[in-house]
């Protein structure tokens, strides 16, 4: 672990996005809210919250910190879904790794809600497909 100790305290945000590819009835069941296991929005945006606050459990070397929001967003696209998540934080050390788990877990939780509208006949998944996700963006402002 890094020794952050003698760091200040600064605003931190990152904002990262990734991707998901589905086939065109799948996304047609996101848009009309007919996904079986229910609201795939509304419970990908709370793993992507619950991800983002839990980052230190799950990477072994990141530094607890206090994350004043999340936010997280959805667009459906022609082929697939786009999730961004933005991370806010006051502390000693940045919010990337906890904007790209918050992204990473919204894609997984809408993989497993659609997937049963993914397989092929041998319960394969041949053009499912999570991709792109990377950091956008991120801020370092001020002294404390």
């Amino acid at each position: 672990m890094v020794d952050i100790t003698e760091k200040g305290s600064v605003y931190r945000e990152a904002i990262a996005s990734g991707f998901i590819k589905l086939k065109p009835t799948t996304l047609k069941l996101l848009r009309e809210g007919k996904v079986e296991k229910g609201d795939v929005f509304s419970v990908a945006q709370t793993a992507a919250i619950l991800a983002a606050k839990k980052t230190p459990e799950l990477i072994p070397l990141c530094h607890p910190i206090p994350i004043t929001n999340v936010e997280v967003s959805f667009v459906i696209e022609e082929d697939g879904v786009n999730v961004t998540a933005v991370v806010k934080s006051v502390g000693k050390t940045g919010v990337e790794m906890e904007a790209l788990q918050a992204v990473s877990q919204a894609l997984l939780t809408i993989w497993d809600m659609v997937k049963k509208y993914e397989k092929d006949e041998r319960g394969q998944y041949p053009t499912t497909v999570i991709t792109d996700i990377k950091v956008l963006s991120k801020v370092k402002e001020g002294m404390n």
